[in-house]
């Protein structure tokens, strides 16, 4: 169980100046077995701590091995909208799931069960972030922009991504809880894959909920079209498969909310996360078909345009 991580980490962020620095101490104290990397990056609406655990498998490529590497990003605006809004808000989800998956690994390196693969996990620290106007509900919004996220958050080490961010301001997925994407590649949204599918009935123990996703989300925010959220925003500095892992709500929640983080819910999704790490690394999970992919290139051609923000000159 992870939820003793996810409370711990919960009142470590719940601060309004919380910073990358304290959260890598919480996670030092666990275990040495991760290297852990924090840079403060100022934008034009303030600062952000982005923070960066590797930790190494027992076949993983930084041993030498030839096990897949797996990420997971912690996709979020900020932790909290001060002075606007007093406390963690609900945006914060993301980094408290990435943050406390680390920690629950980290736990487990302590207990002899280290994975067989790479797992590189990713988010960044912002008590103090502004907000934008969306509808139905206001986002989050972030000192830097996406692109900056991604560059910190999405290495070229990743082979596949698990993307997690609080979903709770839509109509789309009316379930508490969370809830999976299709596979994003390279432009192309796939078929949601059957493994992850069977293990979220075995970590969940119901049966799945899937977020569904449209060709505007899958695109680079700044373009003028309507995106869900910033769930699918990595897919757009990859070509490795990315899968969102939402954080939902029955009703519409707003992501600059205070007391709208559901601890339970979240450790589901940290508790989910671990799983398929550790069947991705084992060789046991995949993310898409890859004969199936390379037939739709074949049929259909590129697709990574959509990986750009397309003819701005027209737009």
């Amino acid at each position: 169980m992870s939820l003793k991580h996810v409370v711990e980490l919960l009142e470590v962020m719940d601060h309004h100046t919380v910073s990358g620095e304290d959260v890598k101490s919480y996670l030092e104290q666990i275990s040495s077995a991760a290297t852990i990397h924090v840079q403060t990056v100022e934008g034009e609406k303030g600062s952000t701590d982005f923070i960066k655990v590797t930790i190494p498998g027992v076949n993983g490529k930084i041993n030498g091995g030839s096990a897949k590497t797996l990420g997971i990003i912690g996709r979020l605006g900020g932790i909290g909208a001060r002075p606007e809004m007093t406390g963690f808000v609900s945006d914060g989800d993301g980094a408290l799931a990435s943050m406390s998956a680390a920690a629950k690994l980290l736990d487990m390196c302590n207990k002899g069960d280290r994975l067989q693969g790479d797992v590189i996990l990713t988010t960044h620290i912002c008590p103090v972030a502004p907000t934008s106007p969306h509808e139905p509900v206001p986002f989050m919004g972030s000192p830097v922009d996406i692109m900056e996220m991604n560059q910190h958050e999405v290495t070229k080490e990743m082979d596949a991504i698990i993307s997690i961010d609080t979903t709770k301001g839509n109509m789309i997925t009316n379930h508490k809880g969370f809830a999976i994407t299709p596979t994003v590649k390279e432009g192309y949204i796939l078929k949601v894959s059957n493994d992850l599918l069977h293990l979220y009935t075995q970590s969940a123990g119901i049966l799945p909920v899937t977020l569904p996703i449209t060709t505007q989300d899958i695109t680079p925010y700044g373009n003028g079209v309507y995106h869900v959220n910033s769930i699918l925003q990595p897919a757009v500095a990859t070509n490795s498969p990315v899968v969102g892992i939402a954080l939902t709500t029955q009703t519409a929640v707003a992501g600059c909310s205070t007391g709208a983080t559901h601890p339970t819910d979240v450790e589901q999704a940290v508790r989910y996360a671990i799983e398929v790490a550790k069947y991705y690394g084992e060789g046991k999970c995949s993310f898409f078909d890859e004969k199936e992919f390379e037939h739709l290139e074949a049929l259909y051609g590129k697709m990574s345009h959509l990986q750009t923000k397309g003819n701005e000159v027209n737009a």
